[in-house]
Order: structure tokens, then sequence, then C-alpha cells
């Protein structure tokens, strides 16, 4: 089969595609015939060596897949040769065959097409599962997105809106606040033209925000945390603007690969590395 490789950190223009020896399928993995790959931000960082996961030279990056399996482990339950799914593969997903750990991956509605399901695990299961199961915002609380225009951020807006939550979208742009707006934001911020504290103490009559989602980082986590209202949630996402923590990798491949498979349908439930916090 053929896949792109990483052989060396660098820019995408240092990625090659070979022929490769199609993976080997055992226990709870499932072999799938990628129809579909999702591009995110995690994917240009592990290629240069700036993601907390780091794989074994060679590799495929690629983080989320769809496809037909098309061959099952001897311990798998859920599903059969061909079966279409979706689901994280942490990197591997940039090839014609990949082999997914069972309770990674989930079936695929007749009424979703390959591309939409390639794209949807990452941003909406890590957006769903923040604002849920760790944030547990309610309607008529207050949520602030930071980076709303991208992949995880722009999920928010629309998930944080039908869960009934007033939705602050903060961005660089403009154009990606309008971005932001047309997918549901309440409020919007510009960053670079208020501080972000300020800006946020305002719209909110100096109470402060419930609940902020943070791709982020950087400057900008330390301004939202002094915006957040008593008894707020602080959900850590990502470090696009800040200092990535070395010693986050472990916990990321863990829960990607050795969590026990449960039954699944969309939209997942993915851990995302998160911290609630009160008001500083």
């Amino acid at each position: 089969m053929r896949a792109i490789l990483c052989k060396e950190y660098g820019p995408a223009e240092m990625l090659v595609i070979e022929d490769v020896a199609s993976p080997v399928v055992k226990g709870h993995g499932v072999k799938v015939r990628v129809k579909a790959a999702g591009l995110n931000f995690p994917d240009t960082l592990i290629i240069e060596g700036k993601y907390q996961l780091k794989p074994t030279m060679p590799f495929s990056p690629g983080g989320e897949m769809s496809g037909e399996v098309i061959e099952v482990g001897e311990k798998v339950t859920r599903f059969k040769p061909g079966d279409r799914v979706a689901g994280l593969t942490g990197y591997g997903a940039f090839a014609e065959e990949v082999v997914v750990p069972e309770q990674n991956i989930l079936p695929i509605p007749e009424s979703m097409s390959d591309e939409k399901a390639a794209a949807f695990s990452m941003v909406y299961g890590t957006s769903y599962y923040a604002l849920k199961q760790r944030a547990n915002i309610q309607p008529g609380e207050t949520l602030l997105v930071l980076g709303a225009s991208g992949g995880v951020g722009l999920a928010t807006v629309e998930l944080g809106k039908a869960m009934g939550a007033h939705v602050i979208a903060a961005a660089s742009t403009a154009e990606k606040l309008a971005v932001a707006k047309e997918a549901g934001a309440d409020e919007l911020i510009n960053y670079t033209e208020e501080p972000l504290k300020d800006a946020v103490k305002r719209l909110t009559n100096s109470k402060g925000v419930d609940v902020i989602y943070d791709p982020v980082g950087g400057d900008f986590t330390e301004q939202a945390l002094r915006a957040m209202a008593w008894n707020g949630r602080h959900l850590i996402i990502g470090f696009a603007a800040g200092d990535i923590p070395t010693d986050a990798g472990k916990a990321w491949e863990v829960c990607l690969r050795s969590r026990k498979p449960q039954n699944r349908t969309f939209p997942a439930s993915i851990s995302v590395t998160s911290s609630e916090v009160n008001r500083v």
C-alpha cells in the first residue's frame, strides 16, 4: 500500500509518498481502507517534532480518518468487514490502510459522507466532551471561545449554542469573527483591538464568563482566567499561541490507545486535556 511518510522532522514539503507493507491486525485492532482523512493543527506539529506525541520514525501522520473495514482482530466484537467507520488514529491516517483500536472508531450514519465523517471526530468530539462532560455547561451560562474561527473553535460555538449557552467568540481579525458569527456566536471580541480581559468584563457587566474554551494558550490564557466568573471552568484544549507542555504526550497516547472498548455512536466522547479552576 502507499503512505505519506515523515522520515525526519520538518515542514510538509519534506514528506514523501512510498510503498509500505500493509499493517498487521490482531486483538482489538480494526484494519480500515482509508477513504478520507482529516487535516488538523496537530498534524502540522507532529511532523515538525513540536507535538507532545512523537512517533518512532518513519511514521505516517494523520490523526483522524473515515473508510471501510477490511479486516478485524480476533477480539473485535462491534465491527465487521464492509462497515463504514470513522475515528481517531493519533497518527497513521495519511495512508491507504490503517489499523485502529476498536474503541477509537465509530459507525458512520448513512446520511454522512466520508469527507464529513473524516473531519468530525476530532473537533466535534473534543468540543462535546469538553463542554458537556468536563465543564457541564448549563443553559444560560456564558461561554468564551478563544480561536473561535478554527476547527475546534467553530465546533464549540455551534455546540455551545445548541446547549443553550451565551457564546462570546474571540479571534484576531474581522474576517475570522464573521465566520464565528455565522456559526451562531452572540458576541464578538477582536483581541488585537482590545485587551481580552477588558472586553470580556465589558460584555458581561464585570461578572466574567462561566466557561472558557481555550485552544490558544500563551498570554490569552492568563487574560481569560482573569475574566472568569466565580466557579468558572477553564478548558485547556491546545497551545497554538503558547508553549506546549512536554509531559502531555504520554497521556495523549494512553488516551488514544489504552481505553476499554465501549459502544458508541456519533457524537463521541473523546478525552482532552482539561482543567477546572476558580477565578484568579
